[in-house]
């Protein structure tokens, strides 16, 4: 049985270690990429060993794309992992993300309506409830919240469903002046919301 880890939302960087299985000492047998790695193009990445690259050949497997050995695709995700790797993105992504994490836990204290913030490096989690001893999800609270904060110049992404979850991944470049700037714009939706 093979290990493979999709890595399109959390690799490259965003939860303070360059891959998310690094931080609990596994080593997959295939990896996913894409999102970051093509900075905004169609770019994904399959990463796997030569021997289990040799037997999918050896079986016919195959995949194509449009953007099948795009040379220009590939120079930017070429790109995109030498900038990552020498602005320091990943230990920028644990330094930010623990302020973030920490402006988040002081918004936790002054709302009822926050019922957790959970998350690794600049991948954060808040849940959005009705209150915080039922932590019934607050969905349409969670879309008045997201509504106000988008008005006010921050764009959220929501999950929805049975969950209401703000998903808060920043770029790898924030600085603390935007952080703080976001969580204002969160506090004012929070305190007008309620």
């Amino acid at each position: 049985m093979l290990l493979i880890y999709d890595e399109a939302q959390t690799g490259l960087g965003r939860t303070g270690d360059m891959f998310a299985f690094e931080f609990d000492g596994i080593v997959p047998d295939i990896l996913t990429l894409s999102k970051t790695l093509g900075a905004g193009l169609p770019l994904a990445a399959v990463v796997t060993s030569v021997d289990i690259a040799d037997a999918c050949r050896e079986r016919k497997f195959s995949h194509f794309t449009s953007h099948t050995s795009d040379p220009f695709t590939a120079e930017v995700g070429l790109a995109v992992v030498q900038t990552i790797v020498s602005e320091k993105l990943v230990t920028q992504a644990v330094e930010m993300g623990r302020y973030l994490e920490d402006g988040l836990k002081q918004l936790m204290t002054r709302h009822e309506n926050i019922g957790d913030i959970r998350g690794r490096g600049l991948l954060l989690g808040m849940e959005i409830v009705e209150d915080r001893s039922s932590r019934e999800p607050g969905n349409d609270r969670m879309n008045q919240l997201s509504s106000y904060c988008f008005k006010n110049g921050l764009n959220i992404n929501r999950v929805g469903g049975r969950h209401a979850v703000w998903r808060i991944a920043p770029p790898l470049t924030i600085t603390e002046a935007e952080v703080d700037q976001a969580l204002n714009i969160m506090d004012e939706a929070f305190t007008s919301i309620g």
